[in-house]
C-alpha cells in the first residue's frame, strides 16, 4: 500500500488519533534504507522514481490542507511524517520540519507533530536537532539483538543495534520508542522477537535508551512476507507490563 499523495488523510491512527500524514518520499514508489518484512508499503524495488518531494511542494500541500481542515473545524490530533519510506533520509528534513512547525502553529496549534522513523539517520546531528524540536520523535527498535533486527528490518547498509541504541541515548526522555512484535518465517529463517532471550535484550535496550514513552504493536495489515503472524493482545500486554514494572509508560496498540 503506497501513499500516492504528498499530504494524505487524515486517518485514524492506533497510536496518534486523527493523524494527517506527510510523505516526503516518492508518491509512486517506496524509498527506504530498511526493507522491513512487515512494511505496509511492500518490498523495496530497484525501479521507480527515487526523487524526494521538494520542500516547496510539501509546504504548499500542507498549508492548503491545514487551511481546509481549520475552516471545517476538523483540525488533526497529529501532523505525522510517515509515507513511503524513511522521512529523515530527505536532504532537507530539518528545514521541512521547521516549515511544519510554523504551519502547525498558525493553522492547528493544538496538534502534535510526530515523526515515524527507523532511527538510522540520528547519527546526523542536524537530523537529531530537528527531531528534538518535534513533539513526538517516534523511533523504531524492533529487537535488542542485531541478528534479529537484521532479519526483521533488512537494512540496506552495515547495521548495528548497539550503534542505534547509543545514538538514541542522545534523546533520553525526548523520544518515544516503537517496537513491532511478531513471529514467522522469512527466507527460510524462523523469526520471533517475543522469546525470553529477545524480551530480556529488548528490556536492557529500553533501560539504556530511557525513552519518554514506549509504543508496542503487532501486525495489523497485509505484509510483504506472507508467513508472518501477529501476536495476541495478551502477549503484547504481558510485554508491556514488564516495561511498566521498570517505570516506563507503555502503550500496547490493539
Amino acid at each position: 500500500m503506497l501513499f500516492n499523495e504528498i499530504v494524505f488523510g487524515p486517518i485514524h491512527s492506533r497510536r496518534l488519533g486523527i493523524s494527517l500524514g506527510i510523505n516526503l518520499l516518492p508518491t509512486e514508489s517506496k524509498l527506504c534504507n530498511f526493507n522491513c518484512i512487515y512494511c505496509e508499503c511492500g518490498w523495496n524495488i530497484k525501479a521507480g522514481k527515487k526523487k524526494f518531494n521538494s520542500r516547496d511542494e510539501i509546504r504548499k500541500h500542507l498549508e492548503l490542507k491545514l487551511k481546509l481542515m481549520r475552516d471545517e473545524n476538523k483540525c488533526p490530533d497529529s501532523i505525522t511524517f510517515s509515507g513511503n519510506g524513511e522521512p529523515t533520509m530527505h536532504p532537507e528534513f530539518a528545514e521541512i520540519a521547521d516549515d511544519v512547525i510554523m504551519l502547525r502553529n498558525e493553522y492547528a496549534p493544538a496538534a502534535k507533530i510526530s515523526v515515524l522513523s527507523n532511527a538510522t539517520m540520528i547519527a546526523n546531528e542536524k537530523v537529531t536537532a530537528a527531531l528534538l524540536k518535534i513533539d513526538n520523535a517516534i523511533l523504531k527498535l524492533d529487537s535488542g539483538i542485531s541478528e534479529t533486527a537484521i532479519l526483521i528490518n533488512k537494512p540496506q547498509f552495515t547495521f548495528s543495534v548497539d550503534r542505534i541504541i547509543e545514538n538514541m541515548q542522545n534523546f533520553k526522555k525526548q523520544m518515544v520508542l516503537q517496537t513491532m512484535f511478531l513471529r514467522g518465517i522469512c527466507d527460510g529463517k524462523k523469526i520471533d522477537n517475543t522469546t525470553e532471550i529477545e524480551i530480556s535484550a529488548w528490556l536492557d535496550a529500553v533501560k539504556k535508551i530511557d525513552p519518554r514513552e514506549i509504543m508496542i504493536y503487532t501486525i495489523d495489515r497485509k505484509t510483504p512476507a506472507d508467513s508472518l503472524q501477529k501476536i495476541s493482545f495478551d502477549e503484547l500486554d504481558r510485554i508491556a507490563e514488564l516495561a511498566r514494572k521498570s517505570g516506563y509508560k507503555v502503550m500496547a496498540a490493539k
